[in-house]
């Protein structure tokens, strides 16, 4: 019989039944049962004491490890036996845990006990998100410079940043004349910025520091990181004009090429056999050249006469030809000039896409001063007398009827100019030429547009509606407004 209740119970060392037991001896006493954990809202951490931030989610072991940890000093007395989350609403602030213990009692016997600790949820904002609040608090920064005039480079980078999610880690992006400087909290996500852009774009850097404080105690020093990247000042459509040597290594080329794209190589096209050539970064920095015309000084031509060419005979040690071009002779005349009977012959890779009275844009080499130390040394026969670089469509239809959009990066800039404006325009034409470009950006699609039918089409390029994502704008309340259409 139990020797307080006098229930008949199986024997045991204490003499007692369990409920008796259990009325007198409580195994859990100085357990604590209500506790606080730490959580960061920006980052959606816990605080890991005495300092480390940890991702956990909910009901995880990761998670349960550390809600154990916050009773491990408690628990040295008992037997810990099992421990599982108890289900909360995700938005309460509380989780539970329900453990289970034993422990020795009265003359051996052991006492197994189920109890639940509640932990409250405290939010506090961890350091790493108090700098980036800060705005103003970085270790280092990286610089990204371009010494041109057009900027489709950076249009083309940003897009890059934009579909890799690097711009997430910077506390501030600043645009100023040259390029875009990026502020981060550490060396290390810098670091990641300098090697993304040195294999998306050719380009160079360079790094330094300067010490801020120096503790002679503790040892520690902290620095101001400052990384210089720069790219090869080298756009899309440009003239260039390759030293002797360059061009002799990439397969007996002519000096004289345009440039059809930029991407982690400077991509080079000869417009008089299709020779194509690729120039990485270190390449270019050996053996430097530069771009021979602005933008600005693109001139409108019409095509008089047009002939395909059949292949040509290779020359000694070319190298691979462009399949997606076609070569051609042509015979064009400025539409400035119109009411004259000057005109210009010329060979071009753009066979493919002109015909008689297309109008094409184009650099005129003949009645221009140029002052470049490798095309003055050329001979004067070996000079083209204009170089058509793209063909001319109507800007105005094109822009109307563009049904997409693409996401910028969100930073400090002055307002953008008439020039931006343009120069962002062409980027956007240039997408719609080059398809192998745009496989690197996320397109969206613009809803405010309708969709147009292609009977009133002029045969400018267009991105089809396959290639385009769906911009998704989730609201912050999942029951009404732009959550229930999305829903639904």
């Amino acid at each position: 019989l139990c020797c307080h209740c006098g229930v008949p119970i199986p024997p045991n060392p204490a003499n007692m039944c369990v409920g008796c037991l259990r009325a007198r001896v409580d195994i859990t006493e100085g357990i604590p049962k209500q506790l606080t954990l730490s959580f960061c809202k920006q980052c959606e951490r816990y605080l890991q004491p005495p300092g480390t931030w940890i991702q956990c989610a909910l009901e995880s072991r990761e998670l349960l490890a550390l809600c154990l940890k916050k009773i491990k000093a408690s628990l040295n007395k008992v037997r810990l036996i099992d421990a599982g989350f108890i289900w909360t609403e995700p938005h309460s602030k509380r989780l539970k845990l329900k453990v289970t213990v034993q422990k020795e009692v009265i003359n051996g016997a052991v006492l197994q006990q189920v109890f639940v600790v509640e932990y409250t949820v405290q939010p506090q904002m961890c350091e790493d998100c108090h700098r980036i609040e800060a705005k103003d608090f970085w270790k280092a920064v990286v610089q990204v410079r371009q010494k041109t005039l057009h900027k489709k480079t950076f249009f083309y980078l940003e897009q890059l940043i934009l579909k890799h999610k690097l711009h997430q880690n910077t506390l501030r992006i600043k645009e100023i004349h040259d390029g875009l400087d990026f502020y981060y909290s550490s060396k290390q996500q810098a670091q990641k910025m300098v090697d993304f852009l040195q294999c998306t774009v050719p380009s160079r850097s360079k790094s330094s520091q300067r010490l801020t404080s120096h503790d002679v105690h503790s040892n520690v020093y902290n620095y101001k990181s400052t990384f210089s990247v720069e790219i090869v000042p080298i756009c899309k459509d440009n003239v260039v004009c390759l030293s002797p040597k360059l061009a002799q290594s990439l397969g007996n080329m002519s000096q004289i090429c345009v440039c059809i794209r930029v991407t982690s190589t400077v991509h080079l096209i000869d417009p008089s056999t299709l020779q194509i050539a690729e120039i990485d970064g270190n390449t270019y920095w050996r053996y430097p050249f530069n771009s021979l015309f602005h933008p600005k000084q693109l001139e409108e031509f019409i095509v008089m006469d047009i002939n395909r060419v059949q292949e040509r005979k290779k020359g000694a040690g070319a190298g691979a030809r462009s399949n997606k071009h076609t070569l051609a002779e042509a015979w064009v005349q400025k539409t400035s000039e119109l009411d004259t009977d000057h005109q210009y012959f010329c060979s071009t890779h753009l066979g493919h896409i002109l015909n008689p009275g297309d109008l094409v844009l184009g650099f005129d080499l003949a009645n221009c001063n140029l002052n470049d130390e490798f095309v003055n040394k050329m001979n004067p026969h070996s000079i083209p007398d204009v170089v058509l670089i793209k063909k001319s469509y109507d800007r105005a239809k094109r822009q109307h009827r563009r049904n997409w959009k693409l996401k910028e990066l969100e930073r400090d800039k002055e307002g953008m100019d008439t020039d931006d404006e343009r120069q962002y325009q062409d980027f956007l034409e240039d997408l719609e030429e080059d398809e192998t470009i745009r496989k690197n950006v996320n397109i969206y699609r613009n809803a405010d547009i309708p969709v147009e039918s292609d009977t009133d089409d002029d045969g400018a390029p267009r991105i089809s509606l396959a290639e385009m994502l769906e911009d998704l704008h989730i609201s912050q309340d999942a029951t009404g407004g732009e959550g229930a259409n999305m829903m639904t």
